[in-house]
């Protein structure tokens, strides 16, 4: 009997996670055939391009995804508030709470006569486990069977969702669950567990990175230890084995970067928080002055949601482009897109990111996962949390505000402080304690390095390139076992 998983890789990464690591190999080698699922858009390439006899590719339907959502608009969309902010207080809430405050701040005018009532919600769900139960099963109503022709046509053993049913897995999901099928999660992102919490459908297993994400969903989330399997983070085998990285003088050559400087690489994150754009500039200045032990050179990455539909992300772009105009040292580098919905969420760029990260002699973010992967390639890291003056400021543009976080208040988010309390890293607030960090370093890259190898023991788990093999093994042994 042909054994059958449906995958749902509704995220750039997850096409990494389950088609470029061991995960994929593992499944075949079990003779398990994979349905993904993935943007309607990129269904054919994505087909092509991973081609195989047992893989086949479904688009995720996400027209008739919304317009199901559109019906019961206010509904659903409290329901992910809910989802997300609603997480026993056992753990570390502060990236939870500034959601709150971001929600408070922006909500539209059909959303401010429930806020009350949600917020009441939300200090009864931090506290009752029951209460967060109930809302997972209550969640199970709407489940509109998009995706009933499909179950029949491949009638699956086991559906994995790239989330718990945080983003639009959930109907797949539910649906699952509704005919009996076995279900099971990946964790995809280093915060996930602290920053979402309560599932969007019962699942039956999860994989995650380590006993610190375990803790999280156990006390967080309400999971069964029994239920969650610690198989570390499959895409990182591809750092530790150096299967992307390109050589230094090809990697210098392609962003026109001088080889006769060191490099200082900046990648653009928190964005939906606060700009970037003053830890950007200070860093151009010190490059372009002589304030640094050693000649240098800037080259920063853009975030993602620089390229969202949204004027106030967009013009930072603008800005950080004519900032680099200005400026012989400064270099930009804009994530590949994928294309369709995955935007520029994408693994098309791993190359880029892992040369990025190996070759910087001093690696700077704003606690951006990729200080776990600048780690990794044992790069020192530096989180820059300089405060913008007046953050996003009033949108003006628009009838309504845009809510900002000052970089100095977000070091008690769980990750962050993680990071900060390993010493893994250096954290800077102000233009001064910049200069300092980055010489320090180039003075001597070997700084922090023990510190920066247990953190990535403690984050990733395993550091030997073996993750996808172990969450493959995993994810097939919950196939074979309920075949059996």
């Amino acid at each position: 009997m042909t054994r059958r998983a449906f995958i749902i890789a509704d995220h750039g990464l997850s096409l990494v996670y389950f088609l470029q690591t061991e995960v994929h190999e593992v499944f075949h080698a079990h003779d398990v055939e994979v349905v993904l699922f993935t943007d309607d858009n990129l269904v054919g390439k994505v087909q092509e391009r991973f081609a195989h006899p047992a893989l086949f590719v479904e688009g995720m339907r996400l027209n008739r995804v919304r317009d199901y959502a559109k019906k019961s608009r206010a509904m659903q969309w409290w329901l992910g508030f809910l989802r997300r902010v609603g997480g026993s207080k056992r753990i570390n809430t502060n990236a939870m709470d500034s959601y709150i405050e971001q929600v408070i701040v922006e909500a539209h005018l059909w959303q401010l006569p429930f806020l009350p009532i949600a917020l009441i919600l939300v200090w009864i769900l931090k506290r009752s486990r029951r209460a967060r139960q109930a809302l997972v099963r209550f969640q199970q109503r709407f489940t509109p069977g998009i995706y009933a022709d499909l179950f029949e046509k491949y009638d699956p053993d086991i559906v994995i969702g790239s989330t718990p049913g945080w983003r639009e897995d959930r109907y797949l999901l539910r649906e699952a669950i509704q005919r009996g099928v076995k279900t099971a999660s990946i964790i995809l992102g280093w915060d996930n567990p602290s920053s979402y919490s309560i599932p969007g459908s019962p699942v039956d297993s999860i994989t995650c990175w380590s006993e610190i994400q375990k803790e999280e969903l156990v006390l967080g989330s309400d999971w069964d230890p029994e239920r969650i399997h610690i198989g570390g983070i499959p895409i990182y085998d591809g750092y530790f084995d150096e299967r992307w990285l390109l050589p230094r003088d090809e990697y210098f050559e392609l962003h026109g970067l001088d080889p006769g400087r060191k490099l200082l690489s900046y990648a653009a994150s928190f964005v939906s928080f606060s700009p970037n754009y003053q830890n950007i500039e200070a860093l151009a200045d010190l490059v372009s002055s002589d304030e640094l032990v050693e000649p240098c050179q800037l080259l920063v990455r853009l975030h993602p949601n620089h390229f969202w539909d949204n004027w106030l992300f967009q013009d930072e772009r603008e800005r950080i482009y004519k900032l680099a105009a200005r400026n012989e040292h400064v270099h930009v580098v804009e994530p590949e897109p994928i294309g369709g919905e995955l935007g520029h969420y994408s693994g098309e760029d791993m190359p880029e990111k892992a040369s990025m990260m190996a070759h910087a002699d001093v690696f700077l973010t704003v606690y951006s996962t990729m200080v776990v992967e600048a780690a990794i390639h044992d790069s020192p890291v530096v989180s820059v949390c300089i405060d913008a003056r007046r953050g996003w400021g009033y949108v003006r543009k628009l009838p309504l505000r845009k809510y900002s976080l000052p970089l100095s208040r977000i070091g008690d988010w769980p990750t962050h402080d993680r990071f900060r309390r390993s010493g893994a890293g250096r954290v800077v607030y102000d233009k001064e304690q910049l200069r300092k960090a980055v010489n320090d370093y180039l003075r001597d890259p070997g700084l922090d390095r023990e510190a920066r190898r247990a953190f990535i023991e403690r984050e990733v788990t395993y550091t030997d390139g073996s993750a996808g093999r172990r969450t493959g093994e995993f994810l097939a042994s919950l196939i074979e076992a309920n075949s059996d």
